[in-house]
């Protein structure tokens, strides 16, 4: 089970990271905030997404969530980081399917589009998931590796 998490939000997302934090920690994880650390709406989103994915390639967390107003834009900026896997989920499915068949590392939230509790229950599906085995799932994480690869020549 995963018990390093990062957190880190804009200001569409801080005060659904500022809810959630007491939670992750009271649920026992080891929380690293990530910022904002205060609430400020002249933020940019892309920066705590930066600062999640480096958390992850670091080795400093061993998954991270990020919170947005739409959850897109953290997505966007964290996939930019070789080795980060970050997805927009919204659904309990997706939450922990996206960590079983692809290694999702960084969850992406939208903290205008669902509300505490069901963000308890994404967390909550991934956190507690793993990568399945099988050879399937690492034939398709290679082929994705190769396109990183690639694509940062």
């Amino acid at each position: 089970m995963t018990k390093r998490v990062g957190i880190a939000a804009d200001h569409g997302g801080y005060p659904l990271k500022v809810e959630l934090a007491p939670w992750l920690k009271a649920e026992g994880y080891e929380v690293i905030d990530l910022g904002a650390h205060e609430l400020d709406p002249l933020d940019d989103y892309p920066d705590f997404a930066d600062a999640a994915a480096q958390a992850i390639v670091s080795g400093q967390v061993e998954r991270a969530i990020v919170f947005c107003g739409s959850g897109a834009g953290a997505s966007i900026a964290a996939n930019k980081v070789p080795g980060v896997r970050a997805a927009v989920c919204h659904d309990t499915y997706s939450a922990h399917q996206a960590v079983e068949h692809d290694d999702m590392n960084v969850i992406c939230i939208g903290a205008r589009v669902i509300g505490g509790e069901v963000a308890r229950e994404l967390i909550t599906a991934f956190l507690s998931a793993q990568l399945l085995e099988g050879e399937k799932y690492h034939r398709r994480l290679a082929k994705v590796a190769a396109i990183e690869k690639r694509s940062i020549k």
